[in-house]
């Protein structure tokens, strides 16, 4: 008497995909789900700045905006920083009016912004471009990511991890079952993206601060969906 059909799904995040493989295959069958993850150290950053001006008029906010910019951008350069690894962004204007009650708004100056997106490759030096950022007037310090620079590496491993955990998973199921796995019958894979650190510091934060990035640690997860042959 032929086997009958046989799967197996693991883990409710499956369900969607155990529906469409089962609907599919046509051969007994086990399915897992492998995950994996790796562990890194930080070792390079990434961070966003501001400035932002009010003046009475749209040239003045400007030039007040752009003056921050460009000594901020040419002391990074001085400490040894490539210019492609920083990009700011092109300038916005809004004007500022004034609501007086019953009375038609009234044009009190405008504002100006931009905003500044830096690549550290020297996670000790972080702490000293902020506070550079600072001393030539950038005013908003929005948030800073802390990355790592070999980062094909870990994802690699946190893939291969994944694999292996499904596959431990089949042979565990098939053992404890009475089956045996004879291969592949499908894979399914979506690229994972690691996420990074993400750290948020006051105008105001003390020096120590930076001890913090050396202790900071970023996972990188990668899973694998799988679909196992069972012998007949």
């Amino acid at each position: 008497m032929k086997k009958q059909l046989l799967a197996v799904v693991l883990g409710c995040s499956a369900l969607g995909f155990a529906g469409t493989a089962a609907a599919n295959v046509t051969v007994p069958h086990l399915e897992t789900i492998g995950s994996g993850e790796v562990t890194a150290q930080p070792d390079m950053a990434e961070f966003s700045v501001a400035v932002e001006e009010v003046r009475g008029t749209a040239k003045e906010a400007k030039q007040a905006v752009d003056k921050a910019v460009t000594a901020f951008v040419e002391r990074l350069q001085a400490k040894g920083v490539e210019r492609s690894d920083i990009q700011s962004a092109n300038i916005s204007l809004q004007p500022q009016y004034h609501y007086p009650k019953d009375k038609k708004p009234e044009l009190t100056g405008y504002r100006a912004s931009r905003h500044i997106t830096v690549t550290v490759r020297d996670l000790e030096q972080l702490n000293t471009y902020l506070d550079n950022a600072l001393g030539d007037g950038i005013n908003r310090i929005n948030n800073i990511q802390l990355k790592v620079s070999n980062e094909a590496e870990y994802v690699e491993q946190a893939r291969q991890a994944a694999i292996k955990d499904a596959m431990e998973k089949a042979e565990s199921l098939a053992k404890g079952f009475g089956e045996k796995i004879d291969g592949v019958w499908r894979i399914t894979y979506q690229a994972s993206h690691p996420r990074p650190v993400m750290m948020r510091m006051a105008m105001d934060a003390a020096p120590e601060t930076a001890a913090t990035y050396q202790d900071a640690q970023i996972t990188i997860r990668d899973r694998v969906e799988v679909v196992f042959k069972l012998e007949e």
